[in-house]
């Protein structure tokens, strides 16, 4: 390893109350050992007007801390509303924005951007024809596995960012099934969403979680830990790892994955501090090793 990786915190999925949104950032500015925060509503339109308000103090905030900021796009661009939205967004100034509809990457213009993990891409042709259009950094799909993530990093000169840590954002849906849940309809859904900070676990008939839903987002039940697999992808070129909010402490989660990147936290030990950072949360790392999305495999396979 000849260079130790940044790290990117993403963009909060959850609907969480504006104020504690604004004094999680707050707190990331000031205490998170992390080289870059994305910032902005990404599952779901209906949410945006309360966080709204805050965005700039929270850019200046994380700006002012030393962080780079990313505004992150939606992620399924619906109304003329959304359309009017990502127009604005895409023609920000002085501030790198991420595409998490391929709309927005084409908005860009050519200027620079990050293409988000929620775009599909898969082979090396997306990614040239994302380079084209002006994209700087990549964050990959996480169903991705080691060996097909080293070969399209070395593919690009694209900055290949890898996700790390937090529940995964699988699909977007036009259809909200947390409302659906509490049988209302997503027009009236009184942001139920809300009362599920981490996401609403989905069971089997058999009563086995399995996914999670967030509004009108699929993710991952399990939580994604790339613990004991950053050091070995890193030594395969991989330049930045994303960690996905949780209520969890994460500025702690933060220094446990800076530390282990360094070499100064062994895996074991690192394992068993995130299991107490994260109580009651099921860990998995299978799509790195190839294997189910649901299944962790540890260092010795």
């Amino acid at each position: 390893m000849t260079s130790i990786p940044k790290l990117t915190l993403g963009p909060v999925l959850f609907n969480w109350k504006p104020e504690a949104l604004r004094d999680f950032y707050f707190r990331v500015a000031d205490e998170a050992d992390v080289d870059s925060v994305h910032v902005g509503e990404v599952v779901c339109s209906k949410r945006t007007p309360f966080f709204e308000p805050f965005i700039p103090e929270v850019v200046e905030r994380l700006a002012g801390a030393g962080k780079e900021v990313v505004l992150s796009s939606l992620a399924l661009i619906m109304s003329d509303r959304e359309i009017a939205q990502a127009r604005e967004l895409a023609q920000t100034d002085g501030i790198l924005v991420e595409a998490n509809d391929i709309s927005v990457a084409a908005q860009m213009n050519g200027r620079p951007f990050v293409a988000g993990p929620l775009l599909n891409i898969y082979n090396e042709g997306t990614l040239a024809s994302l380079a084209a259009m002006g994209a700087v950094r990549v964050c990959l799909p996480a169903e991705l596995s080691a060996d097909a993530v080293a070969c399209l990093a070395a593919s690009t000169a694209m900055e290949v960012e890898v996700q790390a840590f937090g529940r995964l954002p699988l699909a977007i849906s036009a259809r909200c099934y947390a409302a659906r849940a509490r049988n209302l309809s997503k027009d009236g859904c009184q942001y139920v969403c809300a009362d599920d900070p981490d996401g609403m676990a989905v069971e089997t008939l058999d009563e086995v979680p399995f996914l999670a839903v967030n509004g009108t987002q699929t993710m991952s039940y399990h939580t994604m830990d790339l613990l004991g697999d950053v050091r070995g992808l890193a030594a395969r070129q991989i330049q930045r790892f994303r960690l996905w909010p949780q209520t969890c402490d994460m500025v702690a989660v933060a220094a446990l994955f800076r530390s282990v990147l360094a070499g100064k936290t062994g895996e074991e030990e690192a394992e068993d501090l995130l299991s107490d950072l994260c109580p009651g949360a099921e860990f998995a790392n299978g799509y790195i090793h190839g294997r189910s999305g649901h299944l962790f495999i540890d260092a010795q396979g």
